[in-house]
């Protein structure tokens, strides 16, 4: 009897290491913990202030899942701090595997003008609560890998650009400022990029915008990424009806892959 025994157990076993994870799993070779990009803003020829993404050298747990902590700053400087100072921080708690967001966290400082705003994913039951300060908590259903702004454009550098044609459209859903958004991304081609740094081959991609007061058109947006396995934004163009403002790659360390400049 013994024999039945030990056997039940080792099938228990085999079950319990192959069980199925609910969660999806996404290759990435594209980045990893430490990771530190820093941009240049300008306006024409006045820089207007700088961004920061930064990945956590450490890995946080956040819904029992392992999670890369991000951290996007947006901050004014020079003259124009003096006109319209901005001290804007976003972060997103990314899962490790899946690549969504198990939290989100904004902190908006634009003037006068305040707003925080904390939102906590529920993948499995699709669901979240989005919670302002000092305002009721909002329940939201959510579909499948629903994603926030910072997790989408992580995301977007696992993509096998070498598969998708010209043209192509990159579909995203997407949860911001407690609204749904399907999000469409368009593959513009492939070419290359002058920086600081000297050349660089480029992947092209435009964020097809709604109408709305800000922006020209669907295509104001325009992102060269890097044509390499880091895939990270080298040069951003967003053509405004105050005019075009640019982001430019100013300094990077930490990147899981090494940049080729020419």
């Amino acid at each position: 009897m013994h024999k039945w025994f030990y056997c039940l157990l080792l099938v228990l076993a085999v079950v319990g290491f192959t069980r199925h994870d609910p969660y999806r799993r996404i290759d990435n070779d594209s980045f990893t913990a430490g990771e530190e990009l820093r941009y240049r803003v300008h306006y024409g020829f006045v820089n207007i202030g700088e961004g920061i993404v930064e990945v956590s050298p450490s890995l946080v747990k956040v819904n029992n899942r392992s999670c890369y902590q991000v951290s996007v700053y947006g901050r004014t400087s020079g003259a124009f701090d003096l006109g319209y100072k901005v001290r804007d921080t976003w972060q997103s708690y990314i899962d490790t595997s899946a690549l969504i967001p198990q939290q989100f966290y904004m902190n908006i400082e634009e003037n006068t003008y305040r707003k925080e705003t904390t939102v906590f994913f529920d993948h499995l039951q699709k669901q979240l609560q989005s919670r302002e300060k000092s305002q009721k908590t909002k329940q939201f259903t959510i579909p499948e890998n629903v994603q926030d702004l910072i997790s989408g454009y992580f995301f977007l550098r696992t993509i096998d650009f070498n598969k998708l044609p010209e043209g192509a459209i990159i579909h995203i859903d997407a949860f911001f400022d407690d609204q749904l958004y399907a999000v469409k991304v368009r593959y513009r081609g492939k070419g290359e990029v002058k920086t600081k740094f000297g050349k660089i081959k480029a992947i092209g991609l435009t964020p097809l915008m709604p109408a709305n007061g800000l922006f020209k058109d669907e295509n104001a947006i325009k992102v060269w990424i890097s044509n390499d396995k880091n895939k990270i934004p080298v040069k951003v163009e967003a053509d405004m009806f105050i005019g075009a403002i640019e982001l430019e790659l100013k300094n990077f360390k930490g990147l899981k892959q090494k940049l080729d400049f020419y």
